[in-house]
């Protein structure tokens, strides 16, 4: 066949079907592309247009609202990522270019990848069902901590435990959580609590940072001995915004650690709180008990004579009797465990130590001075007493 006699076709017939040949391919359907954002332009509908250049090729895109909206970071002209998507034609404009669906900076593109690909082999697996989570006790009375020994992280922990429920003892476990040998710290510091089995409740985690920061904890091995754990455990990864496998795995997920703390332990004021409550229920109970004991008895209509009078009379004092009694031995034992736990609760008050004629020295920002270290010279803090306050400075 010679020239004059092929195939004259539109221009919108030779897009649309190089478009099909395009979108045939399944390589094109679902790829990452690395490369360096220009020509960046967010419309005013919410769709964002760019185009990805190397060293010798550019390769136009573009990301719509519903993806763009998913962004966990600021696009700009000059910065290198990882985009996933599909390449296709712009029939209309007769150019092909990359419909991306997600986009990850460039420096954390490799450890995000291997993030979604655990992430989502362990969910096939069932370790983040719910079936599967174990409930937190109530009230703990050894609380295991694994975590650096130094640094934010521990002393919220420690400060907001002991402020809310003083008889929890806290076991801290010192691991590394960020580096070499991090992930296999971790992983030793809950298999020894599985092992010696003397906590009631684990806490793990760390303070913030970057994703290469809090990379350990989404390792694979800390995820599995996390589920494998027969201690409940609270997962404390970062700050509220972060999210590793840890958390996901782990029986119940703490924005922070001082979180963490927080819903680890109960509140001894709001348990004091409850005592007075069950105690004036108590009182009204069997006051009215007695009262209701008492009308039916009144109500009574004599069945004979003089002698059935006197019988009734007989009843209604045993009656009385045996009521009394009840309520004066419920009242006795309840008044007992009451007054354990509040001379529990006041052994562990700061105000019985100042009776005892000790003092307590606090910072200007509200820290107590425990030791020598805490006083540097020229700063002024306060010293409670027994009767009161007094300004100090150190010397």
């Amino acid at each position: 066949m010679d020239d004059s006699q092929q195939v004259i076709g539109t221009v919108s017939r030779v897009n649309n079907y190089i478009k099909r040949l395009l979108d045939s391919k399944s390589v094109l359907s679902n790829l990452w592309v690395k490369g360096e954002i220009s020509n960046y332009k967010r419309h005013s509908s919410g769709h964002i247009y760019l185009t990805l250049k190397d060293e010798s090729s550019v390769l136009k895109a573009v990301m719509f609202r519903s993806a763009a909206a998913t962004l966990a970071f600021m696009p700009s002209d000059g910065m290198k990522v990882v985009a996933r998507g599909r390449v296709s034609v712009y029939e209309a404009g007769g150019a092909y270019q990359l419909y991306i669906e997600e986009m990850v900076p460039d420096g954390v593109g490799a450890l995000y990848l291997e993030y979604e690909r655990l992430k989502k082999q362990l969910a096939s697996e069932g370790l983040f069902d719910e079936r599967f989570k174990q409930p937190i006790p109530r009230y703990p009375s050894r609380i295991g901590v694994v975590t650096a020994p130094t640094g934010a992280a521990v002393r919220d922990i420690i400060n907001v435990a002991t402020r809310r429920y003083p008889l929890a003892e806290l076991v801290i476990y010192p691991a590394l959580v960020q580096g070499v040998g991090a992930k296999e710290s971790i992983v030793t510091a809950i298999e020894y609590f599985n092992e010696k089995n003397n906590v009631d409740t684990l806490i793990v985690g760390r303070g913030g940072g970057s994703i290469e920061d809090l990379w350990a904890f989404n390792e694979e091995c800390v995820a599995r001995a996390i589920f494998a754990s027969k201690i409940p455990v609270i997962s404390a990864v970062g700050h509220e915004t972060d999210f590793t496998i840890a958390d996901y795995v782990a029986d119940l997920r703490a924005p922070t650690p001082s979180a963490a703390a927080e819903i680890s332990v109960p509140s001894s004021a709001e348990l004091a709180r409850f005592l007075d409550v069950c105690r004036a229920r108590l009182h009204s109970a069997a006051g009215a008990r007695i009262d209701n004991l008492r009308l039916r008895i009144k109500r009574l209509e004599p069945r004979s004579p003089e002698d059935m009078i006197n019988e009734l009379r007989q009843k209604l004092d045993m009656l009385t009797h045996r009521a009394e009694n009840s309520y004066k031995l419920g009242l006795s034992e309840r008044g007992g465990r009451l007054g354990s736990l509040s001379g529990k609760l006041d052994a562990l008050s700061p105000l019985s130590t100042l009776t005892r004629g000790y003092s307590i020295p606090v910072s200007e920002d509200g820290r107590v001075l425990k030791a020598k270290k805490d006083f540097k010279s020229g700063e002024e803090f306060t010293l409670r007493v027994r009767d009161g306050e007094v300004d100090c400075m150190v010397r």
